[in-house]
């Protein structure tokens, strides 16, 4: 079983991020299936690899990673306290103790379908960080806000409320994922890239205000994110990364998407 400290020392800087959420996908032996498969994949120097299994599955992944792996395994939520009268929650605590080391806050289904608001995002970056985790928050503007021309302003509100709780030298050890709602999903749209770019550009500006070193540990894109895409957005200005959907549920499929980034960012051996 890796321990925090092991996966953090590959993670320090790498030139790529590459990660998926399972969402509510595979059971214990399915998820350890795919694990087995992706140890298999030859991931490049610079490359970051993680997974967020469900937390039924956490701790058996986290056995099943060797203390040498290339692959960083997170937790899709966590609650901000750290125990207490919580029925159905885990604490930050817990996800680490089961394995984990980056934590997943703010996806737009549980801001809609949970009632997250950005004051509880905000106290549960404040609870990661405390802990030891790497949270990456995800943050992104509904079809009617784009359409309206206020999505730079929306994202850029909904950053600088999740980072409200850190200091100006703990606000790098944080990532944000830009996933605009319209565009994940299995009906979601692919945007493009001038779509993005500036929304992107906000982020980054709200980070260098809030941050001693003038940004996040990094910032990923999602939104139906797959091979005809990856490329592209690897490439683009402002991208450390993306973070796949569908496209990575199989082992298969998240090799090829491996093998394209890599390919198109010019990793050393590929």
């Amino acid at each position: 079983m890796q321990t925090f400290s092991s996966q953090r020392s590959r993670a320090d800087e790498p030139a790529l991020w590459l990660g998926t959420s399972w969402k509510m996908t595979k059971t214990i032996g399915e998820a350890l299936a795919y694990v087995e498969q992706l140890l298999t994949v030859d991931i490049p120097s610079g490359m970051q690899v993680f997974v967020l299994p469900a937390h039924t599955a956490l701790f058996a992944v986290a056995n099943a990673l060797p203390q040498d792996s290339p692959v960083l395994l997170g937790a899709q939520d966590a609650h901000w306290a750290r125990d207490g009268a919580a029925t159905g929650e885990v604490s930050m605590r817990m996800v680490r103790d089961a394995g984990a080391s980056i934590v997943e806050l703010g996806h737009s289904e549980r801001r809609a379908a949970f009632g997250e608001t950005d004051e509880r995002i905000a106290w549960k970056v404040r609870a990661a960080v405390d802990s030891g985790l790497l949270p990456l928050v995800c943050v992104g503007e509904s079809h009617e806000i784009r359409v309206a021309g206020g999505a730079r302003d929306f994202v850029a509100s909904q950053v600088a409320a999740a980072l409200s709780g850190l200091n100006p030298t703990e606000v790098a050890r944080a990532m944000v994922a830009y996933e605009p709602v319209w565009a994940i999903g299995e009906h979601g749209r692919a945007a493009t890239l001038p779509e993005v770019t500036p929304v992107l550009d906000s982020i980054h500006e709200v980070a260098s205000a809030l941050s001693s070193t003038g940004r996040l540990r990094a910032v990923l894109y999602g939104g139906s994110v797959d091979a005809d895409n990856i490329s592209e957005l690897v490439t683009a200005d402002g991208v450390d990364g993306v973070f796949v959907g569908r496209a990575a549920w199989d082992a298969a499929g998240m090799r090829r998407l491996i093998e394209i980034a890599a390919q198109a960012r010019r990793l050393p051996g590929t």
